[in-house]
């Protein structure tokens, strides 16, 4: 069969193959990943599909990129609804919003950030722009508390020197922020990721009827671990 020309194709595919992707992602796992299967979802051929995306690899990049995204979109918005010089209600933001966004858009937070699919390696110079954006809300607060001397991180581990050249590519696309504000945020959302993956995965210790309680009280343990107000 020929391969439908873009004109004749449903408006807007490209948005329609991305939705169709969450959909199935979200129904069966992004290992099952099929463009095929979303080809019949729409109603279209395969081929109109490489017209986008070439091959399943090329599509897992851009709903990752969508991703990152979206959930940076959430952090910079929670990030800027609360006055620069209120680090404190920064903090609380960007934290309420981090698990907000998880919980609302579980497929994409698992995809970023959950099983990786086997056989597919994602290539950090297009993912890493946006995957470094995702996280500057959080190192810009960070560095905030740093620079007015309300940062408590003493003994705190160095940056690795292998690991140096990709802090230096993280600045170019995250922000140029001193590599302890970005060593503590990492550590910080590594703490988080854990709750929130718990909760989404349905493993939550039982501390209520979701896991609000015990992130709460995980935030308030980091801020008084890390934060001097």
């Amino acid at each position: 069969m020929a391969r439908p020309v873009k004109s004749q194709q449903t408006p807007n595919l490209q948005r329609a193959i991305l939705d169709a992707a969450w959909r199935q992602i979200a129904e069966h796992g992004a290992p099952a990943l099929s463009l095929r299967a979303i080809a019949r979802d729409l109603g279209i051929t395969a081929p109109a599909i490489y017209n986008y995306y070439p091959d399943r690899d090329a599509l897992v990049t851009a709903l990752i990129i969508e991703a990152y995204t979206t959930f940076g979109d959430a952090q910079l918005a929670a990030r800027d609804s609360i006055p620069a010089d209120d680090l404190n209600g920064r903090m609380e933001a960007i934290g309420h919003a981090y698990r907000q966004w998880a919980l609302t858009y579980p497929e994409r937070y698992q995809l970023i950030f959950g099983t990786p699919i086997p056989g597919y390696v994602a290539p950090m110079e297009q993912v890493l722009p946006s995957a470094a954006r995702s996280l500057s809300a959080l190192v810009s607060v960070v560095d905030a508390l740093r620079q007015n001397g309300q940062l408590n991180a003493p003994g705190f581990p160095s940056v690795h020197p292998d690991f140096i050249p990709a802090f230096e590519m993280w600045k170019q696309f995250g922000g140029d922020y001193d590599p302890l504000s970005l060593s503590v945020a990492i550590l910080i959302w590594a703490r988080v990721h854990g709750l929130v993956s718990l909760e989404i995965g349905r493993q939550i210790p039982p501390f209520g009827p979701d896991g609000a309680a015990l992130y709460e009280y995980e935030m308030q343990s980091l801020k008084k671990q890390f934060f001097l107000f």
